[in-house]
Protein backbone atom coordinates (compact mmCIF):
# COMPACT_ATOMS: atom_id res chain seq x y z
CA UNK A 1 0.00 0.00 0.00
CA UNK A 2 1.46 3.12 -0.75
CA UNK A 3 2.53 6.01 1.99
CA UNK A 4 0.16 8.80 1.93
CA UNK A 5 1.43 11.99 1.10
CA UNK A 6 0.23 15.10 2.90
CA UNK A 7 1.01 18.37 1.13
CA UNK A 8 0.46 21.95 2.55
CA UNK A 9 -0.88 24.10 -0.29
CA UNK A 10 -2.01 27.44 -1.45
CA UNK A 11 -5.75 27.46 -3.79
CA UNK A 12 -7.15 30.41 -4.84
CA UNK A 13 -5.57 32.55 -2.10
CA UNK A 14 -6.17 30.82 0.64
CA UNK A 15 -3.90 27.94 2.74
CA UNK A 16 -4.82 24.35 3.27
CA UNK A 17 -3.47 21.37 3.82
CA UNK A 18 -4.19 17.26 2.36
CA UNK A 19 -3.24 14.37 1.27
CA UNK A 20 -2.42 13.99 -2.51
CA UNK A 21 -4.49 11.16 -4.21
CA UNK A 22 -3.00 10.12 -7.80
CA UNK A 23 -3.17 14.15 -8.88
CA UNK A 24 -5.94 15.18 -6.93
CA UNK A 25 -6.34 16.17 -3.85
CA UNK A 26 -8.36 15.17 -0.77
CA UNK A 27 -8.74 18.99 1.16
CA UNK A 28 -8.40 18.24 4.84
CA UNK A 29 -8.08 21.79 6.13
CA UNK A 30 -11.28 22.32 4.44
CA UNK A 31 -12.72 19.23 7.45
CA UNK A 32 -10.34 20.20 10.33
CA UNK A 33 -8.99 23.46 9.78
CA UNK A 34 -10.93 24.49 13.20
CA UNK A 35 -8.82 22.22 14.85
CA UNK A 36 -5.60 21.68 13.26
CA UNK A 37 -5.01 24.76 11.38
CA UNK A 38 -1.98 23.13 9.26
CA UNK A 39 -0.61 20.22 9.89
CA UNK A 40 2.17 21.28 12.37
CA UNK A 41 -1.04 21.52 14.89
CA UNK A 42 -1.94 17.73 13.10
CA UNK A 43 1.61 16.46 14.17
CA UNK A 44 1.80 17.51 17.43
CA UNK A 45 -1.70 16.06 18.29
CA UNK A 46 -0.53 12.17 16.62
CA UNK A 47 -3.27 12.72 13.93
CA UNK A 48 -1.42 12.32 10.80
CA UNK A 49 -2.44 8.82 10.81
CA UNK A 50 -5.69 8.37 11.74
CA UNK A 51 -6.00 12.05 9.01
CA UNK A 52 -4.46 9.26 6.45
CA UNK A 53 -6.92 6.54 7.00
CA UNK A 54 -9.82 9.39 6.78
CA UNK A 55 -8.63 10.78 3.83
CA UNK A 56 -8.12 6.89 1.82
CA UNK A 57 -12.00 6.67 2.31
CA UNK A 58 -12.89 9.53 1.13
CA UNK A 59 -13.02 11.34 -3.10
CA UNK A 60 -10.37 13.66 -3.49
CA UNK A 61 -11.94 17.54 -4.24
CA UNK A 62 -9.75 19.41 -7.23
CA UNK A 63 -7.09 18.17 -9.04
CA UNK A 64 -3.18 18.99 -7.98
CA UNK A 65 -3.02 21.39 -10.71
CA UNK A 66 -5.13 24.06 -8.81
CA UNK A 67 -2.95 24.41 -6.46
CA UNK A 68 0.27 25.97 -4.99
CA UNK A 69 2.63 23.30 -3.13
CA UNK A 70 4.07 25.36 0.48
CA UNK A 71 6.75 23.87 2.29
CA UNK A 72 4.79 21.00 4.40
CA UNK A 73 4.90 22.62 8.21
CA UNK A 74 4.39 26.47 7.35
CA UNK A 75 5.80 27.88 10.34
CA UNK A 76 8.27 25.36 12.33
CA UNK A 77 9.49 26.96 15.50
CA UNK A 78 12.85 25.83 14.52
CA UNK A 79 14.85 24.57 11.25
CA UNK A 80 17.98 23.02 12.08
CA UNK A 81 20.63 21.94 9.18
CA UNK A 82 23.29 19.81 9.94
CA UNK A 83 26.55 20.37 7.95
CA UNK A 84 28.97 18.06 6.59
CA UNK A 85 27.50 14.50 6.79
CA UNK A 86 28.88 12.33 4.24
CA UNK A 87 32.52 11.04 4.41
CA UNK A 88 33.26 12.59 0.96
CA UNK A 89 32.15 15.74 1.72
CA UNK A 90 34.20 15.76 4.92
CA UNK A 91 37.54 14.41 2.24
CA UNK A 92 36.31 17.56 0.03
CA UNK A 93 37.72 20.21 2.82
CA UNK A 94 41.38 19.16 2.17
CA UNK A 95 42.01 19.85 5.47
CA UNK A 96 43.60 17.05 6.75
CA UNK A 97 41.07 16.32 9.42
CA UNK A 98 39.31 13.54 10.33
CA UNK A 99 35.41 13.64 10.60
CA UNK A 100 34.53 15.55 13.54
CA UNK A 101 33.13 14.02 16.55
CA UNK A 102 29.81 16.09 16.63
CA UNK A 103 27.97 17.64 13.74
CA UNK A 104 27.97 20.89 12.45
CA UNK A 105 24.73 22.91 12.52
CA UNK A 106 23.38 26.44 11.39
CA UNK A 107 19.77 27.59 11.52
CA UNK A 108 17.49 28.33 8.32
CA UNK A 109 14.53 30.95 8.34
CA UNK A 110 11.23 29.33 6.84
CA UNK A 111 11.54 32.53 4.47
CA UNK A 112 14.25 31.18 2.89
CA UNK A 113 12.18 28.00 1.48
CA UNK A 114 9.75 28.07 -0.83
CA UNK A 115 7.32 25.03 -1.87
CA UNK A 116 7.60 21.83 -4.67
CA UNK A 117 7.34 22.68 -8.72
CA UNK A 118 8.66 26.48 -7.85
CA UNK A 119 11.34 28.80 -8.76
CA UNK A 120 14.59 29.30 -6.36
CA UNK A 121 15.86 32.22 -6.71
CA UNK A 122 18.92 33.79 -7.62
CA UNK A 123 19.73 36.91 -5.93
CA UNK A 124 21.29 40.04 -7.70
CA UNK A 125 24.38 39.81 -5.09
CA UNK A 126 26.05 36.46 -6.26
CA UNK A 127 25.92 34.41 -9.25
CA UNK A 128 27.34 31.24 -7.06
CA UNK A 129 23.78 30.14 -6.25
CA UNK A 130 24.23 26.21 -5.54
CA UNK A 131 22.43 23.10 -4.99
CA UNK A 132 22.62 20.70 -2.11
CA UNK A 133 19.84 17.72 -1.89
CA UNK A 134 19.19 16.56 1.65
CA UNK A 135 16.45 14.59 3.46
CA UNK A 136 14.27 16.23 6.09
CA UNK A 137 13.32 14.75 9.48
CA UNK A 138 9.99 16.42 11.03
CA UNK A 139 9.96 16.12 14.36
CA UNK A 140 6.83 14.74 16.13
CA UNK A 141 7.39 14.19 19.68
CA UNK A 142 8.48 17.20 21.95
CA UNK A 143 11.34 16.15 23.88
CA UNK A 144 14.84 16.96 25.68
CA UNK A 145 18.02 15.09 26.18
CA UNK A 146 16.47 12.35 24.11
CA UNK A 147 18.48 8.93 24.45
CA UNK A 148 19.61 7.85 20.72
CA UNK A 149 17.95 4.21 21.59
CA UNK A 150 14.76 6.72 21.77
CA UNK A 151 15.13 9.28 19.28
CA UNK A 152 13.40 8.20 16.16
CA UNK A 153 10.21 7.37 18.20
CA UNK A 154 10.19 11.62 18.08
CA UNK A 155 10.18 11.61 13.82
CA UNK A 156 6.66 11.90 12.56
CA UNK A 157 7.46 12.72 9.29
CA UNK A 158 10.27 12.72 6.18
CA UNK A 159 10.27 14.93 3.18
CA UNK A 160 12.90 16.57 1.04
CA UNK A 161 15.41 19.80 1.12
CA UNK A 162 17.17 21.33 -1.77
CA UNK A 163 19.42 23.36 0.58
CA UNK A 164 20.44 26.51 -2.18
CA UNK A 165 23.35 28.28 -1.01
CA UNK A 166 25.09 31.47 -2.08
CA UNK A 167 28.81 29.83 -1.79
CA UNK A 168 30.57 33.09 -1.61
CA UNK A 169 28.25 34.14 0.97
CA UNK A 170 29.22 31.62 3.54
CA UNK A 171 32.08 33.38 3.35
CA UNK A 172 31.24 36.49 4.84
CA UNK A 173 31.89 36.28 8.01
CA UNK A 174 35.31 34.06 10.17
CA UNK A 175 33.09 31.69 11.85
CA UNK A 176 29.64 31.95 10.24
CA UNK A 177 27.25 30.64 7.08
CA UNK A 178 23.93 32.26 8.33
CA UNK A 179 24.27 35.19 5.23
CA UNK A 180 24.89 32.38 2.56
CA UNK A 181 22.11 29.94 3.79
CA UNK A 182 18.98 32.57 4.17
CA UNK A 183 18.79 34.39 1.24
CA UNK A 184 14.45 34.57 0.22
CA UNK A 185 13.51 31.86 -1.52
CA UNK A 186 16.63 30.29 -2.12
CA UNK A 187 15.96 26.81 -1.23
CA UNK A 188 12.65 24.44 -0.81
CA UNK A 189 11.53 21.91 0.93
CA UNK A 190 8.72 18.84 -0.14
CA UNK A 191 6.99 18.02 -2.13
CA UNK A 192 4.88 16.56 0.10
CA UNK A 193 5.59 14.74 3.91
CA UNK A 194 5.17 10.78 4.64
CA UNK A 195 4.06 9.89 7.99
CA UNK A 196 7.42 7.70 9.30
CA UNK A 197 6.40 4.60 10.78
CA UNK A 198 9.66 2.63 10.61
CA UNK A 199 13.42 2.21 10.86
CA UNK A 200 13.71 0.52 6.95
CA UNK A 201 12.30 4.26 5.69
CA UNK A 202 15.57 5.61 6.40
CA UNK A 203 18.29 2.81 7.37
CA UNK A 204 19.83 2.99 3.78
CA UNK A 205 18.29 4.84 0.78
CA UNK A 206 19.62 6.75 -2.23
CA UNK A 207 19.31 10.33 -2.04
CA UNK A 208 20.23 12.09 -5.32
CA UNK A 209 20.21 15.33 -6.74
CA UNK A 210 20.07 16.02 -10.34
CA UNK A 211 20.49 18.85 -12.23
CA UNK A 212 18.80 19.38 -16.00
CA UNK A 213 18.90 15.41 -15.59
CA UNK A 214 22.32 14.57 -14.67
CA UNK A 215 22.93 13.11 -11.87
CA UNK A 216 25.44 15.56 -9.49
CA UNK A 217 24.67 13.67 -6.32
CA UNK A 218 24.25 10.36 -4.77
CA UNK A 219 24.81 8.55 -1.65
CA UNK A 220 22.99 6.59 0.70
CA UNK A 221 21.77 7.13 3.99
CA UNK A 222 23.88 4.05 5.12
CA UNK A 223 27.28 5.87 5.05
CA UNK A 224 26.20 8.96 7.09
CA UNK A 225 28.78 10.13 9.57
CA UNK A 226 25.92 11.27 12.20
CA UNK A 227 22.87 8.68 11.82
CA UNK A 228 19.23 10.05 12.28
CA UNK A 229 19.21 8.87 15.94
CA UNK A 230 22.43 11.19 16.83
CA UNK A 231 21.66 13.98 15.34
CA UNK A 232 18.25 14.33 17.63
CA UNK A 233 20.41 12.90 20.45
CA UNK A 234 22.61 15.75 19.62
CA UNK A 235 20.47 18.29 19.25
CA UNK A 236 18.42 17.23 21.78
CA UNK A 237 21.02 18.10 24.33
CA UNK A 238 20.89 21.98 23.68
CA UNK A 239 17.38 22.75 22.74
CA UNK A 240 13.88 21.10 23.49
CA UNK A 241 12.59 19.63 20.45
CA UNK A 242 9.00 20.38 19.35
CA UNK A 243 6.37 19.06 17.08
CA UNK A 244 7.05 20.43 14.07
CA UNK A 245 10.91 21.44 14.26
CA UNK A 246 12.71 20.64 10.92
CA UNK A 247 15.82 19.21 10.54
CA UNK A 248 17.49 18.49 7.28
CA UNK A 249 20.10 15.91 7.63
CA UNK A 250 23.31 16.75 5.77
CA UNK A 251 24.04 16.44 1.65
CA UNK A 252 26.33 14.14 -0.76
CA UNK A 253 29.44 15.60 -2.09
CA UNK A 254 29.11 16.91 -5.25
CA UNK A 255 27.73 20.02 -5.34
CA UNK A 256 28.62 23.06 -7.92
CA UNK A 257 31.31 24.57 -6.05
CA UNK A 258 33.34 21.34 -6.54
CA UNK A 259 33.79 21.12 -9.74
CA UNK A 260 36.82 22.89 -11.86
CA UNK A 261 35.64 25.21 -12.83
CA UNK A 262 32.65 25.37 -10.50
CA UNK A 263 29.70 25.36 -11.94
CA UNK A 264 26.47 27.63 -10.44
CA UNK A 265 22.79 27.28 -10.68
CA UNK A 266 21.69 30.01 -13.41
CA UNK A 267 17.65 30.65 -14.50
CA UNK A 268 16.35 27.71 -16.44
CA UNK A 269 18.36 24.78 -14.47
CA UNK A 270 15.49 22.22 -12.98
CA UNK A 271 16.93 21.10 -9.90
CA UNK A 272 15.35 17.13 -8.75
CA UNK A 273 15.84 16.10 -5.47
CA UNK A 274 15.08 12.48 -4.99
CA UNK A 275 15.18 9.59 -2.03
CA UNK A 276 13.55 6.34 -2.35
CA UNK A 277 10.36 5.81 -0.54
CA UNK A 278 10.34 9.71 0.02
CA UNK A 279 9.74 11.04 -3.75
CA UNK A 280 10.92 13.85 -6.08
CA UNK A 281 11.40 17.80 -5.15
CA UNK A 282 11.47 19.49 -7.88
CA UNK A 283 12.71 23.05 -8.66
CA UNK A 284 13.39 25.44 -11.55
CA UNK A 285 16.04 28.63 -11.32
CA UNK A 286 15.14 32.18 -11.50
CA UNK A 287 16.68 35.50 -10.97
CA UNK A 288 15.09 37.62 -8.54
CA UNK A 289 12.58 40.16 -10.01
Amino acid sequence: MPRPKFISFTRGGTPGYGVLAENRVVDLSARHASQWPTLREAIEDGALLSLAEEAASLQPDFPVEEVRFEIPIPAPEKLICVGVNFPDRNEEYKDGQAAPSNPSLFIRFPRSFTGHDRPLIRPPESPQFDYEGEIVIVIGKRGRRIPEAEALNHIAALTLCNEGTIRDWVRHAKFNVTQGKNFDRSGSIGPWLIPYTDESQLADIRLETRVNGEVRQSDRTGRMIFSFRKIINYVSTFTTLVPGDVIVTGTPTGAGARFDPPIWLKPGDVVEVEAEGIGILRNTIADEA
